[in-house]
C-alpha cells in the first residue's frame, strides 16, 4: 500500500488546495478505502465558492468530496460482510443509530447525522479514507467504479420519486436537468411512469434529457413567469401532472412546481434554494397540493445499486469530463463555470479503470 495520501482540502472561499495527510487508523466497524473515484457535486462548488450552504459554514479546512467509490484495503474487526479487495459505493453519511429518527428508519434526519464534507466533517477525495463498513455496499464486477461513485447521486433520485410516489402510469414534471434531475428522470421512468417532462435553462442538458427517455422538454428563463409556464407544461404534457419535482429549488422552480401540478396532487422539492421564499401556497392549500421536502436519501442505496446493476438504469452518459486527482483545481473550474457542455465531473484517484472489472 502507498504511503502517500494526496487529498483535496478546501481552507476557504476560492482556496482549493491538494496536500498529503496522514494515512488515517479504523476503528472496529470501519474500514479503509483506496478511493478510486469521485464526482464533483453542486454542493462541493457551492461551499469553494460561497464558504457555506444554509447553516452548514465552512469554518476551519475540510477535505472536499462526498460522491465516491472505492477499493477495501483494510478491515476493522467486526466487519464481517466485506473482505479486502471488494469494490464498494460509499454511502457518505454516518448517523448516530441511536436516536429516535434512526431507530425509527429515518436516518437521514438524525441530529448528529456525519455527512461526507458538510463542515465540520471531511469528504473523500483523497487516497485513503475510512468509513463504516455497514455503509460501504459491495459492487457487482460488472459494474464499474464510476458507477459506484454515482450511486450516491442516484439515490437522491430514488428517494425524491419515493417521496413523490412515482408509479405505474404517473405523469412525472422534473424541474432542472443537472444531475440530479436526470437520474431523477431515470428514476421515474424505471418506476414506470408514463410520460416525465424535464425543465432547464440549458438546451443542451434538455437534449441529454431526451436521450434518456424524456417524454418531453421545455426550455425556460429566470424571466419567465410560474403561472404561463405552468400553462405551457399542461398543453405539452396533455394533462396536468401528477406529481412535480422540483431539482433546482430556485422560487420560480418551486412556484411552477405548485402551480403546474394538478389538483391532489404532490411537489417534491429536491433543490435547496434561498432560506427564504415566496410560493403560492394558498393555490396549494385550495387545491389540495401535497408540497414535501427531500433531504439527501434514507435506505435508498442498495436499490440504487439494483437499478444499475440490473441494467434498468445506465448513468454512465452522465459523465462528461475526466480528470485526475492532481487535476482538482481544474476539474472544480470546469464544474463550476459549466464549461464544455458539462453535467458530471468525474475526478479519479486512481487510473481510470485500473479497478474496473468490466
Amino acid at each position: 500500500m502507498a504511503k502517500t495520501n494526496l487529498t483535496a482540502v478546501l481552507y476557504g472561499v476560492e482556496d482549493l488546495k491538494l496536500e498529503q495527510r496522514p494515512i488515517p487508523d479504523i476503528a472496529d466497524t470501519e474500514v479503509l478505502l483506496a478511493i478510486d473515484c469521485v464526482g464533483i457535486c453542486g454542493s462541493d462548488v457551492h461551499y469553494l465558492v460561497n464558504g457555506r450552504i444554509g447553516d452548514f459554514i465552512l469554518r476551519q479546512p475540510m477535505v472536499i468530496g462526498h460522491e465516491a467509490s472505492g477499493v477495501i484495503v483494510k478491515i476493522g474487526a467486526k466487519v464481517k460482510h466485506l473482505k479486502i479487495g471488494d469494490r464498494c459505493g460509499i454511502e457518505p453519511g454516518v448517523p448516530c443509530y441511536i436516536c429516535s429518527y434512526c431507530k425509527t428508519g429515518k436516518y437521514n434526519l438524525c441530529p448528529e447525522m456525519k455527512f461526507c464534507a458538510t463542515p465540520p466533517y471531511d469528504g473523500n477525495l483523497t487516497h485513503f479514507y475510512k468509513h463504516r463498513g455497514d455503509l460501504c455496499y459491495k459492487l457487482p464486477d460488472h459494474v464499474s467504479m464510476e458507477e459506484g461513485a454515482l450511486l450516491e447521486p442516484l439515490s437522491v433520485g430514488v428517494h425524491a420519486c419515493s417521496r413523490g410516489g412515482v408509479s405505474l402510469g404517473s405523469l412525472v414534471l422534473i424541474t432542472g436537468a443537472g444531475t440530479i434531475g436526470l437520474v431523477t428522470l431515470l428514476v421515474a421512468k424505471s418506476m414506470g411512469a408514463a410520460k416525465v417532462m424535464i425543465t432547464d435553462l440549458v438546451q443542451h442538458r434538455l437534449d441529454v434529457a431526451k436521450e434518456l427517455g424524456a417524454d418531453c422538454t421545455l426550455l425556460i428563463t429566470r424571466e419567465n413567469k410560474a403561472e404561463l409556464l405552468a400553462e405551457k407544461v399542461e398543453i405539452l404534457m396533455g394533462s396536468k401532472p401528477d406529481i412535480c419535482i422540483d431539482c433546482c429549488g430556485a422560487e420560480t422552480t418551486t412556484r411552477l412546481s405548485i402551480f403546474a401540478a394538478r389538483s391532489g396532487g404532490c411537489c417534491v422539492i429536491v433543490g435547496m434554494g434561498a432560506a427564504e421564499t415566496k410560493i403560492p401556497l394558498a393555490n396549494a392549500l385550495i387545491r389540495e397540493v401535497d408540497i414535501r421536502g427531500v433531504f439527501r436519501y434514507c435506505n435508498d442505496y442498495s436499490t440504487a445499486l439494483g437499478l444499475v446493476s440490473s441494467g434498468k438504469i445506465d448513468v454512465k452518459r452522465l459523465i462528461t469530463h475526466h480528470f485526475d486527482i492532481t487535476e482538482t483545481v481544474k476539474a472544480f473550474e470546469i464544474a463550476r463555470h459549466g464549461l464544455g457542455n458539462v453535467i458530471k465531473v468525474m475526478i479519479h484517484v486512481q487510473p481510470i479503470d485500473s479497478n474496473n472489472k468490466c
